[in-house]
């Protein structure tokens, strides 16, 4: 409900960040995370829980496309991306915070009001320090506060730029008004305005490019089922697939490190095509590491699964043509439980019924039980390659898609530019993590796998075609190249000039 929320609030954040400005977007933003934390906190019923994460999703949508944009306006170009990209950093901590805090409530009375009631305080915090901030210089500049826009710039930029940034945003909206009293300034004059603009296509080209190949790296059904997919690897305790998936949620704050490092001085296509390679390269990898794991499952004990207890041996199990094939995996297929050999977990074990006192049967006997992955020796590759994926995600396609989305589109078209692109983010963010689990059962954790990398593939391929480098450029000088068209490198005409030695 969080992420069907953040499609409407990416949506209504486009236009209100157009109409209001990027200042009270932000604040409306936190009076919604606000109100949806505190009505979770307080909920009597699963309804209202719904309710609150509704509330908290449109927060969400609304913020993922505003605060890349408020910070890119209020940033010179040449430290713009990695300002960005400390929104990133925040985000990626924030989550890596949110594990600790669900970790320190666990004990305590009414652990899950806590643990979404104090998303609250963050709201609020927020809130009151952005009173004292000012609004985007060039969404003010739009607005005809020229003297406002001004003050603003001087506390940005060197004396000696500020006019010549003023000259440039004169340039830019004196072009975009002429164009607004040819297509009017409604949502339906605006769409339409949008897509005739080759300027505004060409972004919205690159825009919505890189936020879902984004998405379909897969990263959210690693964040949201982190502890799930180290289940899948072979590590049956709670506990330790936690511990493990903090450790992938730490790994994603590091990298956003990387990137506000490197973004600015490497540039933004560079670091989401070298990004792209080793997220593909990680996915093929895990594929082969879980196909191992399940081709090396420990098999079925046929006299310990009938033996068990009584009416304990898995029901598909005994009605197989050919029990003796089944090894764990096929067993956990079968939505049964496997429950480990006592002297070696990887030694056959038993196949026995999905049932709670099953489960605990099987544990009071100081024995492992399995219910979405097997013991392997596998395992720890995989830990380790799961973390390799989120090291090559994050420095580049984790906050880059938000860095490009804030700088790509002509002033009057930013808002609404950003949350299309939003909205396409959040949509196949939706797809992708309600169908993760229906994947891993249909293809088996590797077949998921293989298929993310080839949806990577295809995201490479359009990241090369549509995507320009945007390092170090201002606003403006940004339309002109998309006005004249963006191809890669390699596949430019060479002008007459190229062709003369110096």
């Amino acid at each position: 409900m969080v992420v069907a929320g953040a499609i409407f609030g990416a949506a209504f954040g486009g236009w209100m960040n157009d109409r209001f400005g990027r200042k009270l977007s932000i604040l409306v933003a936190d009076a919604l995370f606000f109100v949806g934390a505190i009505v979770m906190a307080l909920s009597p019923a699963p309804w209202m829980i719904i309710l609150g994460r509704i509330f908290v999703g449109l927060g969400v949508g609304m913020a993922s496309m505003t605060a890349p944009l408020y910070i890119s306006e209020a940033s010179p170009a040449r430290i713009r991306g990695a300002l960005v990209s400390t929104n990133g950093l925040l985000i990626t901590g924030g989550q890596f915070l949110s594990y600790l805090i669900n970790l320190a409530f666990t004990k305590a009375p009414g652990t899950w009001r806590w643990m979404l009631g104090v998303a609250g305080a963050p709201a609020v915090v927020q809130f009151v320090l952005m009173l004292s901030l000012p609004e985007s210089p060039r969404w003010l500049y739009r607005r005809d506060k020229v003297e406002e826009a001004r003050s603003i710039l001087e506390k940005i930029y060197p004396a000696n730029k500020v006019e010549d940034e003023l000259k440039a945003l004169k340039l830019s909206v004196d072009a975009e008004k002429a164009d607004e009293q040819a297509i009017g300034d409604n949502f339906i004059a605006k769409l339409k305005g949008a897509l005739g603009n080759a300027v505004v296509r060409r972004g919205l080209y690159a825009g919505v490019t890189v936020q879902v190949a984004q998405q379909f790296s897969g990263i959210n059904t690693v964040m949201y089922y982190s502890p799930t997919i180290v289940q899948f690897a072979g590590f049956a305790s709670n506990k330790t697939a936690m511990a493990l998936s903090l450790v992938t949620s730490g790994l994603n704050a590091v990298g956003s490190i990387v990137s506000m490092a490197f973004v600015d001085r490497y540039g933004r296509r560079r670091l989401m095509i070298v990004s792209m390679f080793g997220i593909i390269s990680c996915l093929v990898v895990l594929s082969v590491v879980f196909f191992q794991a399940a081709s090396h499952a420990p098999k079925i004990n046929q006299f310990d699964s009938t033996h068990f207890a009584t009416n304990a041996t898995c029901p598909s199990y005994l009605s197989a043509p050919n029990p003796s094939s089944w090894n764990c995996m096929s067993c956990l297929k079968a939505d049964c439980g496997f429950c480990a050999n006592g002297a070696s977990e990887r030694s056959p074990g038993a196949c026995l019924a999905m049932t709670t006192d099953l489960e605990n049967s099987c544990q009071r006997q100081h024995r492992t039980w399995f219910k979405d992955g097997c013991p392997s020796k596998f395992g720890f590759l995989a830990v380790v390659f799961l973390g390799l994926y989120i090291i090559s995600y994050s420095p580049g396609m984790g906050t880059v898609p938000w860095i490009v989305n804030s700088e790509i589109y002509p002033l009057k078209y930013r808002g609404f530019g950003g949350g299309v692109a939003a909205v396409f983010n959040w949509v196949c963010n939706l797809i992708v993590s309600l169908t993760f689990l229906t994947l891993t059962k249909a293809l088996g954790s590797s077949g998921t796998f293989l298929l993310f990398a080839g949806y990577c593939v295809i995201g490479l391929i359009f990241i090369y075609w549509f995507v320009p480098e945007t390092k170090g450029l201002q606003f403006e000088e940004v339309e002109k190249m998309l006005e004249s068209g963006y191809k890669p490198k390699a596949f430019r005409r060479k002008s007459k000039s190229d062709n003369q030695s110096p």
